[in-house]
This record gives structure tokens, C-alpha cells and sequence, in this order.
């Protein structure tokens, strides 16, 4: 059974001082259950993307029984997987959570995603296909319109995209390979969050997503506290961990490791745009890295990163954006940052192409952007690209230190005001194309970045 009722409640320190998130943040509490569900299957081996079910199972959804559970429990309590003797194993279509209510993943138990395509389609014949029209599938776990409720625990949601579509050659992954060229996949998210104040992950571990891991939007309030994702770094493409966004206001995460095939975190400032939001005490592995974009056309700001390591990452701090979905992204401070054997260490460009074409009518700026404290190492490309004359980045260097040899990095310098100091900064700026580089760099030397950079948790097995 689930110990309840956690009596430690520590307030993340600093939130008040540092934070943009408006809430007072403190450590989850996980709920009292109102019902909890026995186990009837178990893990079976491994498949390609870990650990596996029977093949005998996979017609044994749980979908129904979890739905019910949840339809009925009361605002406040939540409901409980637990494992039953050896059974330890959950298996589900689309689930709905309701308001007030919280799904509790014991540890020990693994809530896989159904294989099967034809649970998730929106209309017939939708999912699991290539199409350009998107929404196809729906998530596994769908929280529309539930405020207060959430997904907490120590056990794990397995996305299995990795594995084979039932009655198909090809696994979820491999569908999004396919479209690589320019197509469109239909694949399903692990957790979409939509209207949904005050929502919560405290603890879960989430894998191997067919697509996004976790989205939140139009929404106010939104805590990640100790949660892990764990999904390979080549083989998941469009795996993106947790992508806040489009209206959402209020959001802490925070005490996590996060390593996936896209970006970490992703903050999409598309209709509605984002701001107040804290990323605090976190680790990241591979991926691309902590994103803000490419959407920023609704705007983007009061955005507070600090004490984060990027250990192995594509990219590591990165703003994005392009003329078809840019706005003003602004307000933004990194704090405390160290970033290790990333091709891409600091990138602010306004002509991310992957997004779509790079000009249009939507053109991106960048202004009172801070990175202070941030220590780098093992070489790369450090990048500050601005749209055109009128539409720049502007980026203050407060104690930037590459801490290996200097002339491992390039660096790309376009329609770019770049102010350095007060502390020192060792980058080796080129004059660049309609650019500036102002102010003086202080003396001094990198703090260490050895107590940052830890192994990603074991976490469940």
C-alpha cells in the first residue's frame, strides 16, 4: 500500500527570492485513496523498450476498471495501483481524470499503454498512421477541465513506442522516422493537461512516450516536483519531457531528471503565451536540451532557471524561434547553470528551420535576457542570431566561463547586442554581422561544477 499523508512539506526556498512563479511552491502531499486497484498482470521480460508484457495479456486492458475508480472517487483522494503478490502490471487505454482527483502509481507497479491503435483513435483509422492532419489519437492520459487533480507515486507510465503497433511492422518511433522527411505522425502523448489549474506530478516516472511525454496548457498552476523520464536518445524523435505553454501561468519544476529524445523542457509561448515560470534544482541528460520555442508569438516571460546541470545534451540553454511563430520573449534569467559535452552549449536563434520557414510575418525578438553564472565544458558552437536590424537578441553575459581549452568553440554573432559583466566571461566573441558587444567582464574563475553533474537515477525496475 501507498504511505499517505507525507508530513514533509518543504517550501522550495527559492521561489521567493528567485522564482517567478507567483505560488508559494511547496513539496507535494500524496492524497488518502479513495479505492485502491489490485494488480492482475505482470512484467514479462523486456521488449525494445524495456520491460514488457506476456503476449497473452495484451488484450487484458484495465482501461475500464481505472475509469470507473476515477469517475467515482471524491475531490481530494485519489486512486491507488497497487501491486497484488507477483501481478504488478496495469494496462490501459485513454484514461480522464477528474477534478479534485489524483491517479497514485504505488512503487513497484508499471502502467503500460495499450499497442493497440484502434483505443486511442479520435475517429476511425486515425492513429497510428502517417497523415499530415494532426490530432488523430488520443492521450493516454487526458486531464481536461480537472483542476487540483494529478499523477503521483513511484511506480512508472510506459508508453511502449518503441514497441510494435498491434497488427502493424513498425512501432510508434518508427512511424515518426517515417515523416521525418517533411510527413506527420499519428501518435499519442503520455499526458495532456489542458484548463486545468493546479495540476500536479510529484514522483512518477514516465518512459518511452510514442510522442510528447507531458503538455500544459491554458492553465494556472502547474508542479513537476521529483519526477524522472527515461526514453532513449536516438530512437524516440518528437519525445519532448515536460512543454508548458499557450496560455499557462505558474509553473514550478523542479527537483528532476529528465532524458528523452527531444527537448527536456520546451516552453511553448504559442496563443496565450507563458509566464511565471520557476525551473529549479534539476538535471538534465541527453536531449535537446532546456528550450524556450520555437512557438513565441503569444510572448514569453518572467522566466527564472537556476541550478540546473545539461549533461550530454544536443543543446543546452536554447531560446528558438522563426518569422512564422515569433514575439517578444523577455525577462528571462539563468542562474547557476553548468552545461557539459553539448554540440550546442548556448544557442538564441531566431531562424529555427525545423519549425517551418524561417521568415514570415510573425518575426521574433529577444531582449533582457541574463545568463549568469554558467560554466561550460567540452567545446561547442555558442550562438546569438537575431531575426534582422529590427528584430534582435539582446543578451547580458554575467560570469559566462568556458572551462577547458578556448578555442574548442565557434560561435555565430548576427543582429545581436551583447553586454558583458559584471562578472568575468571568457568568450571569444567575433565582431559578427550588424552586432555589438559592450561592458566589461570582471575577473574570476568558474565555480566547480563536479557536485552538478550525478548519474540519472536508477529508478524503477
Amino acid at each position: 500500500m501507498m504511505r499517505v499523508g507525507l508530513s514533509l512539506m518543504v517550501v522550495l526556498c527559492a521561489v521567493g527570492m528567485r522564482g517567478q512563479d507567483a505560488r508559494t511552491v511547496t513539496e507535494p502531499v500524496i492524497p488518502a485513496a479513495c479505492v485502491t486497484l489490485d494488480a492482475m498482470l505482470s512484467v514479462s521480460g523486456t521488449g525494445h523498450s524495456g520491460a514488457a508484457l506476456a503476449a497473452a495479456d495484451e488484450g487484458k486492458l484495465d482501461t475500464e476498471r481505472i475509469q470507473k475508480a476515477i469517475d467515482k472517487c471524491a475531490k481530494g483522494k485519489g486512486v491507488e495501483l497497487a501491486v497484488k503478490g507477483t501481478a504488478n502490471a496495469f494496462l490501459s487505454g485513454p484514461l480522464e481524470l477528474k477534478p479534485g482527483v489524483t491517479l497514485i502509481l504505488d512503487k513497484g507497479v508499471t502502467l503500460f499503454a495499450s499497442r493497440d491503435a484502434k483505443v486511442f483513435e479520435t475517429v476511425p483509422g486515425a492513429c497510428g498512421i502517417l497523415a499530415q492532419k494532426r490530432g488523430g489519437c488520443r492521450p493516454l492520459i487526458s486531464v481536461r477541465d480537472a483542476p487540483h487533480s494529478g499523477v503521483m507515486g513511484d511506480g512508472v507510465i510506459d508508453g511502449r513506442g518503441g514497441d510494435k503497433i498491434l497488427g502493424k511492422d513498425v512501432s510508434w518511433w518508427d512511424l515518426a522516422e517515417q515523416a521525418r522527411p517533411g510527413g506527420g505522425q499519428q501518435t499519442f502523448r503520455l499526458i495532456v493537461a489542458e484548463n486545468s489549474d493546479d495540476f500536479t506530478l510529484y514522483r512518477i516516472t514516465l518512459k518511452n512516450s510514442p510522442n510528447f511525454h507531458v503538455t500544459y496548457g491554458h492553465g494556472d498552476g502547474f508542479t513537476v516536483w521529483g519526477m524522472k523520464i527515461d526514453t532513449p536518445q536516438r530512437l524516440a524523435r518528437n519525445t519532448d519531457g515536460v512543454d508548458p505553454g499557450n496560455g499557462a501561468k505558474n509553473i514550478t519544476i523542479t527537483h528532476s531528471y529528465f532524458r528523452q529524445g527531444d527537448d527536456n523542457v520546451a516552453l511553448k509561448g504559442g496563443t496565450g503565451g507563458i509566464t511565471n515560470v520557476t525551473i529549479s534544482h534539476n538535471h538534465f541528460y541527453w536531449g535537446h536540451g532546456m528550450s524556450i520555442g520555437s512557438e513565441t508569438n503569444g510572448g514569453v516571460s518572467k522566466i527564472r532557471v537556476f541550478d540546473l546541470s545539461l549533461d550530454g545534451p544536443d543543446n543546452g540553454i536554447r531560446i528558438k524561434s522563426n518569422g512564422s511563430r515569433g514575439g517578444l520573449t523577455h525577462d528571462v534569467r539563468y542562474d547557476d547553470v553548468c552545461v557539459r559535452n553539448s554540440p550546442n552549449p548556448i544557442t538564441l536563434d531566431t531562424g529555427y528551420s525545423a519549425a517551418g520557414t524561417e521568415k514570415g510575418d510573425l518575426p521574433p525578438t529577444m531582449k533582457d535576457v541574463t545568463l549568469h553564472d554558467v560554466r561550460v565544458v567540452g567545446g561547442g558552437k555558442i550562438s546569438f542570431n537575431g531575426y534582422d536590424k529590427e528584430h534582435r537578441v539582446g543578451v547580458n553575459l554575467d560570469g559566462v566561463l568556458l572551462t577547458d581549452d578556448v578555442a574548442n568553440y565557434k560561435y555565430s554573432l548576427n543582429h545581436a547586442d551583447v553586454v558583458l559583466g559584471p562578472g568575468p566571461v571568457n568568450l571569444t566573441l567575433p565582431a559578427g554581422d550588424d552586432s555589438t558587444v559592450t561592458g566589461t567582464a570582471g575577473a574570476g574563475s568558474a565555480k566547480s561544477c563536479a557536485e552538478k553533474f550525478v548519474a540519472f537515477p536508477d529508478g524503477q525496475k
